[in-house]
């Protein structure tokens, strides 16, 4: 199966390949559903075409709102500076982009959103009918489901997501947002998030003075706020199922969230084609120990787990403080510091193929090559270490309340 992994500027491009991925997807700008996420523009294309090309991965292209009539004509407009990225497919949920797309771009392929919702046999041969090599299947189908659908066409790809955010909505088709954000519409990709917002419900207008007994805490709720997805635990029965490929949400979400979950998919995967993972619980527990929300199997299965909203939101059991640079020396790297680093913490040095490797004995030199207690976000500076750390590794550290950090190393399988 292939592994797909979330882009959302071209520094996560980096590490999502860096650190596993298959193939990457990212959103250009005006025409992504994360319309906050950093999005590809300008000269961007001058960084992802050497990228693509020296790693030899797939890339991908959501261009997947909804356009109404002023946005095709942006799309006309831009696609001679869409060519200059080496996109192998797009990512289409409006079908009107389809013959656009087919004409300029005959040689790449089409994949169809999640957000178009393709939940039946039916539906999908009638998308390959139309030139779509891929679907993205309904995130509200199980298993069972998406296995009918490859076996009515088997000539279809299968991508279906494997990690991440879900949404209150069907396959994200939400108008929450717009209602309550100032039009800030989901399905134009500027959604608020609205879902994740408190809720106290009010009483019926036919029953003034009977309140819901839907409460918590102060009197306020979270009833609309969908738990996360984790299928680690069940990547077998997802390629029983016909998934040819494995999607990781969040194009809006750190470096630090791409690199160790793509990972821990890489390994797992890894893992599941005969290749032995040593420790591979190690890389699964990082997937508790990211900032989440509680975790379940979505829809794959039966809906108990997905039906319940999540009661709070899992902080992450590490701080991310930077990236190793550049050598300059033995055992001295430049430092992309991204948190306050002080002399005296325990680092560990996160690599695609190191699970962590533990300093305490470290030094920090600032930019004159002088020794220094500490080096705060946006200083210049280097790290002297004995440990065998690569440029590109990240550092991280414990959390101070990882202690009481609820789900955090959860042992037992999602």
């Amino acid at each position: 199966m292939e592994l797909v992994s979330p882009a959302g500027n071209v520094e996560k491009l980096i590490y999502a390949y860096r650190y596993g991925a298959d193939a990457a997807y990212l959103g250009l700008a005006g025409f992504s559903l994360r319309a906050r996420a950093d999005n590809f523009s300008g000269e961007d294309y001058r960084e992802v075409v050497p990228i693509k090309h020296e790693t030899g991965r797939r890339l991908y292209c959501a261009l997947n709102v909804y356009f109404h009539p002023p946005d095709l004509d942006r799309l006309k407009a831009s696609l001679d500076y869409i060519a200059l990225y080496p996109f192998d497919a797009f990512i289409i949920s409006d079908l009107g982009v389809l013959p656009i797309l087919k004409e300029r771009f005959p040689e790449a392929h089409i994949h169809l959103s999640t957000q178009a919702n393709c939940t039946n046999e039916e539906a999908a041969r009638l998308y390959h009918s139309l030139g779509i090599s891929r679907i993205v299947v309904a995130r509200e189908l199980s298993l069972d489901e998406i296995r009918r659908i490859k076996d009515a066409v088997p000539e279809l790809e299968i991508e279906a997501f494997v990690h991440g955010a879900m949404c209150l909505a069907y396959s994200g088709r939400c108008f929450l947002s717009a209602w309550m954000a100032d039009r800030r519409s989901g399905n134009r990709g500027d959604c608020a998030h609205s879902c994740r917002w408190e809720y106290r419900v009010l009483e019926e207008r036919l029953r003034p003075g009977e309140y819901y007994p839907v409460f918590e805490g102060e009197g306020f709720s979270m009833i609309l706020s969908s738990k996360d997805l984790c299928m680690f635990d069940h990547l077998d029965k997802m390629k029983e199922a016909g998934v040819d490929a494995l999607k990781i949400e969040g194009r809006m979400k750190s470096v630090y969230y791409t690199a160790v979950v793509t990972r821990a998919y890489r390994k797992a995967l890894d893992a599941l084609s005969g290749i032995p993972v040593p420790d591979l619980h190690r890389y699964r527990e990082d997937l508790f120990h990211v900032s989440h929300r509680e975790y379940s199997t979505g829809f794959y299965f039966e809906k108990e787990g997905i039906a319940h909203p999540a009661s709070e939101e899992v902080r992450p059991r590490h701080v991310f403080l930077g990236i190793v640079g550049h050598k300059a020396g033995e055992g001295l790297f430049s430092l992309d510091v991204r948190n306050r680093i002080r002399r005296g913490m325990c680092l560990e040095y996160v690599g695609p193929h190191i699970h962590a490797l533990k300093d305490t004995s470290f030094r920090l030199l600032d930019e004159e090559g002088r020794e220094v207690d500490s080096l705060s976000h946006n200083q210049r500076g280097f790290l002297k270490t004995d440990l065998p750390v690569e440029e590109g590794f990240l550092i991280r550290a414990a959390h101070p309340s990882s202690s009481t950090n609820g789900e955090a190393g959860k042992p037992a399988r999602l």
